[in-house]
């Protein structure tokens, strides 16, 4: 948008600049034109005079005289013709075609002493001519060449100056047009920067009133209803949240009351009935645990707005951290989980040198362990593998298993909450574990990727740029060795 209005109006300033150097000019030229026509009219009078007056008295001696001693001085041909002959002096001559015209139009009494409005190049010299006599005979002609080089140097140098501050103009106005554009479109491109900014983390920050007043009032009235919006999402999120928290503790009591109305119970169907109001309790207590979890995955990626796109960390990172040890310690831990499922994890080797990322390590391993769970929950008795890789300059941290895996659609929507897929309707959950990874990968600069494995199943991907990649973090932990930590990183355990 700022090379389009900057282009229509340095145009419009060329335009002007153009237009009024062409009119200065060209007054310029008409002007000296009309200055060296009166002086050289009057001088051709001047010769025409003396010329009648010898012309009367039948003595050209004094006209020859007075002839030569101006072309000497101006160096200028003349020529004039009597009755008795012609005479000549600076080398002009009738053979010339131009010289021969003038005279013939003399002869009739047609005087031509207007010259051609000069240019700053062309011919060198000009002939004007004019009869003279009396009021009912022409008696002679007189013709005088002009020269037109001192004129057309004097033009030269009017058009230099004029060129000169054309440019100066152009410059300034071209420069005003860059100032005027990007004092137009500053607040534009912050506006748009915020609405961005407004979409990606639900909050913005305040705009500056700058711009010409529709845009002043624009930036108000934006930080207006930015603000509402992101009040509105705070309060949402703070709802769920509160309302998640105090559920817990009815539920709770509630548990408890079951448990005690239990040893109270003696039948089987009792027990059955018992045990089927226990299960949904507990899904009930799976849930709520899922959406505060959620909530503050949600706090985690929209608490920095003022951060940067994809590979811009929140303030809370302090140092990076490698990716391995958090995925041996989270392959161990859901290795029982595996077995009885029928399922096998598998850690791949690390990557060589060992990588860092700029990410939470308490947060790295609750993406890791979620993405575990959901294989070992949706894929029973597949093979499972966990791997840390370097892929087209990002790190990967890659959960991926031989199930069933998810179509196209449903690994789009995978991410949204409470979604499930539905091949999965039978197996407990709440639709929620991919949505807190999502906030989760958003929140340390990274991002979630679903992908199809071959020749089937399921890539979960959790891509981050590497910490030394990422702006204002120190690379030293990016030169540990594979068996040390670096500072806020986990050390491998077992």
């Amino acid at each position: 948008m700022k090379l389009r209005v900057l282009g229509i109006l340095s145009v419009l300033a060329v335009l002007m600049v153009i237009i009024a150097s062409n009119a200065i000019l060209t007054s310029a030229g008409r002007e000296v034109t009309q200055e060296l026509q009166i002086n050289r009219a009057a001088s051709l009078n001047r010769l025409a005079q003396v010329a009648f007056d010898a012309a009367s008295a039948g003595e050209t001696a004094q006209l020859q005289t007075e002839m030569d001693r101006y072309s000497e001085l101006y160096g200028e041909g003349i020529l004039i013709r009597l009755q008795q002959g012609t005479l000549r002096s600076g080398g002009l001559s009738e053979d010339r075609p131009d010289v021969r015209d003038a005279v013939a139009r003399a002869s009739l009494n047609l005087n031509d002493t207007t010259l051609t409005p000069l240019q700053p190049f062309g011919p060198s010299s000009e002939v004007i001519s004019r009869s003279f006599g009396s009021a009912s005979q022409v008696l002679g002609e007189a013709v005088l060449e002009v020269n037109l080089d001192a004129a057309r140097q004097k033009l030269r140098e009017r058009w230099l100056i004029v060129a000169l501050a054309a440019a100066v103009l152009a410059a300034v106005l071209l420069l005003g047009a860059a100032r005027v554009t990007e004092w137009v479109l500053r607040p534009v491109h912050r506006l748009n920067a915020a609405v961005t900014e407004l979409e990606a983390t639900g909050r913005t920050g305040q705009l500056p009133e700058a711009g010409p007043p529709e845009l002043r009032e624009l930036s108000r009235s934006f930080t207006t209803m930015a603000q509402t919006v992101s009040s509105s999402l705070d309060s949402q999120r703070q709802l769920i949240a509160d309302t998640s928290h105090e559920l817990r503790n009815p539920v709770g009591a509630l548990r408890l009351r079951i448990d005690l109305l239990q040893l109270e119970l003696k039948t089987a169907r009792e027990h059955d009935a018992a045990a089927g109001v226990l299960a949904e309790l507990e899904r009930v207590e799976e849930i709520l645990d899922g959406v505060l979890r959620l909530a503050a995955a949600e706090h985690r990626a929209s608490e920095d707005s003022a951060r940067g796109p994809l590979g811009t960390p929140t303030r809370d990172v302090q140092a990076p951290v490698d990716p391995y040890p958090i995925l041996q310690e989270e392959a161990e831990r859901a290795g029982p989980a595996a077995q009885r499922s029928g399922a096998s994890i598998m850690l791949e080797s690390p990557p060589a040198p060992a990588v860092h990322i700029a990410c939470n390590a308490a947060e790295l391993a609750q993406m890791v362990g979620e993405l575990v769970n959901n294989a070992i929950k949706y894929a029973p008795g597949a093979h499972i593998s966990v791997a840390a890789r370097i892929r087209q300059g990002m790190v990967a941290i890659e959960v991926s298993d031989d199930g069933p895996g998810l179509s196209a659609d449903e690994r789009t929507a995978a991410i949204s909450r409470f979604w499930r897929s539905p091949a999965h309707r039978t197996i407990r959950g709440t639709g929620l574990g991919m949505t807190i990874v999502d906030k989760l990968a958003a929140a340390n600069g990274g991002r979630l990727v679903l992908a199809e494995a071959s020749p089937h199943g399921l890539i979960a991907r959790l891509e981050f740029p590497r910490a030394a990649d990422v702006p204002g973090l120190f690379a030293g932990p990016e030169q540990a060795g594979p068996g040390q930590a670096g500072p806020g990183q986990a050390a491998p355990r077992g």
